[in-house]
């Protein structure tokens, strides 16, 4: 089976998203994700909000391409009253054509956080589209287990993201139980130590990974784990190899670097670990 290929707006985040869909394209890449919503004051903020120039351009270059758009991203639920930030982030997926939009736990309150999900994630509905909830390794929702806790009673799904299923001290076993939440998985790589305090998980998680299969990861174990047909989204950030190699440059070099860690994934069957095989 086929498996489609996609490049994360992480990856080339300085790229505006046009552009994004050029360099994607380019690169050979199936599809990709685009960044409709700010996470820090330090990045750029791109304006696809419907009626926006930036958003016409986008979609030109989209129809231009072939490309489609399979993701958005990314809301932090806080706890705080957030609920016309996710209604902008849907609004601008549904005419991008998206399916999922990716936010990440950081409420403390299981009940409060459980409410705004499923708040959350009938608002999605309604145009189309599921909240993907990704399990960061220095956020409250921190594990595959305690994201699916809170994905399937508020009717989401789950982002699988090989940085932080490492520094999270994920299982394989823990992969394959949730593989029926899990629209897409993103892939990176990194060395075996894990940085020593949040700080340095932050800045490696924001800016310094590596291309799939020239890390620790063992990425092969991770992909084999889930289905043969899910979608891969290379999320891969760092602006030291953007400057040396370009953006396109750094796009082509993630590209073929995942094509290989299928192909790897391919002749490596996941052996279920309660066994005794892995």
């Amino acid at each position: 089976m086929k498996r489609q290929l996609g490049l994360a707006p992480l990856s080339l985040l300085e790229t505006a998203p046009p552009d994004l869909v050029v360099i994607a394209a380019e690169a050979g890449f199936d599809f990709l994700g685009l960044r409709v919503r700010a996470v820090t004051a330090a990045e750029p903020a791109y304006d696809l909000q419907p009626g926006s120039p930036l958003l016409a351009e986008t979609q030109q270059r989209l129809r231009d391409t072939g490309l489609t758009v399979r993701d958005i991203e990314f809301l932090l639920l806080d706890g705080s009253d957030q609920r016309e930030a996710w209604l902008r982030m849907l609004e601008a997926g549904h005419v991008l054509g998206a399916s999922t939009m990716t936010v990440a736990g950081a409420d403390p309150e299981p009940n409060r956080f459980a409410d705004n999900l499923a708040q959350m994630a009938d608002d999605a509905r309604a145009v189309g589209m599921t909240p993907t909830l990704e399990p960061i390794s220095y956020q409250y929702i921190n594990s595959l287990p305690s994201a699916a806790a809170a994905a399937r009673p508020a009717g989401c799904q789950i982002v699988a993201d090989s940085l932080h299923f490492r520094r999270f001290g994920g299982t394989l076993d823990e992969l394959a139980g949730t593989a029926d939440l899990v629209p897409m998985l993103q892939l990176c790589d990194g060395p075996a130590q894990r940085p020593a305090d949040r700080e340095g998980l932050i800045l490696e998680s924001r800016a310094d990974r590596l291309p799939p299969g020239e890390g620790a990861f063992r990425l092969a174990e991770i992909v084999a784990a889930l289905p043969p047909g899910l979608p891969v989204s290379v999320e891969a950030p760092s602006p030291v190899m953007v400057t040396r190699l370009g953006p396109l440059g750094w796009a082509r070099r993630l590209k073929a670097s995942a094509v290989r860690v299928i192909a790897e994934a391919a002749t490596s069957p996941y052996v279920p670990e309660k066994n005794g095989s892995q």
